[in-house]
């Protein structure tokens, strides 16, 4: 009985420092966490970002690079952090979605360890090749394929674009050899140095070299055409209808992060998104804002998870 007592007593002092935490919030310096190196997109992504939410949240918003392990260093980085909210992750599709389907002893569970706090955006992965290319087109692709004694060779950086290309291979009823790499600027020069057949990457990286000949895009993964290339196919219009694919970002905290905290958080993210500064450079990435909520992002973030687990198991691929 004392035991119980004292357990009651203690969870009375915590309380009211809990609350006065969540209603003092923030009441100093709030970190995000970027799974990848300085001079990505996802750091630009996150210092644009950060730049508003100082402003809104009346304290400074850093960003703390975390790159390494496919987003594994990131993640944890969070997931071993106080749930105070003063840790944030910008997380995206690959290591959230993908991980978990293709990769054993995962030192994460996306579902059971975070919880979203706002969408912010997503942008189509597209099929590209060299500028002097003779492939124009996806079918021209599929045709080589086909055709070719040897599988050919397409780049990728992270596990969601090779279950996309796993994907899109088996619709397809054609074999490519996926290379695997550590990032979308080398997939890039060895596309444009025929050193592969293709690549599949996260379209807004590539804007300047498409808009300079260096690169060419095949088809697209969205839902329609990109209007900045209005000539240049969707995957589904080009004959394999249930096709889409999107990179997405969104940012995320521990999932025993107080309620109030995350409406805090939540609505200073929405402000710092619809803001001029921020809509700006969504569209200078030829991407699309993704304003959903915590609620709307968690479905959407499930929804992910079940397709590429689709997609794995169509394709045969186990984790590793």
């Amino acid at each position: 009985m004392k035991k119980l007592w004292f357990a009651f007593l203690g969870l009375m002092a915590v309380a009211p420092f809990a609350l006065g935490q969540a209603k003092d919030f923030p009441n100093r310096p709030v970190k995000v966490i970027v799974m990848t190196t300085p001079g990505s997109t996802a750091d630009s992504t996150a210092r644009v970002m950060a730049k508003q939410l100082t402003e809104i949240l009346g304290q400074p918003v850093v960003v703390d690079n975390r790159p390494g392990a496919d987003g594994a260093i990131g993640i944890n980085t969070v997931k071993s952090a106080p749930a105070d909210g003063y840790s944030i992750l910008l997380g995206s599709n690959s290591p959230l979605s993908a991980n978990p389907i293709v990769k054993k002893d995962l030192p994460y569970d996306p579902l059971k360890d975070l919880k979203p706090v706002f969408g912010l955006f997503k942008a189509m992965n597209a099929f590209i090749v060299a500028g002097d290319s003779t492939l124009n087109t996806l079918a021209d692709l599929v045709d080589a394929a086909k055709k070719s004694k040897q599988a050919l060779n397409v780049g990728t950086s992270f596990a969601g674009y090779r279950l996309d290309v796993k994907w899109f291979s088996g619709l397809a009823g054609v074999k490519f050899n996926d290379i695997p790499y550590k990032g979308t600027s080398q997939v890039v020069t060895d596309v444009m140095g025929h050193q592969l057949d293709f690549g599949y990457v996260d379209r807004s990286l590539v804007n300047p070299l498409l808009k300079s000949g260096k690169l060419k895009v095949l088809a697209v993964g969205g839902e329609t055409r990109y209007p900045g290339f209005p000539d240049t196919p969707t995957v589904k219009e080009s004959g394999y209808p249930e096709f889409l694919s999107y990179a997405w970002v969104a940012f995320f905290v521990r999932q025993e992060t107080p309620n109030d905290v995350m409406e805090k958080l939540a609505d200073a993210v929405q402000k710092a998104a619809a803001s001029g500064e921020v809509r700006a450079f969504v569209e200078k990435l030829g991407a699309a804002p993704m304003p959903l909520g915590p609620v709307e992002m968690r479905k959407y973030h499930v929804s992910e998870i079940e397709r590429y687990r689709r997609v794995a198991r169509a394709a045969g691929i186990e984790p590793k």
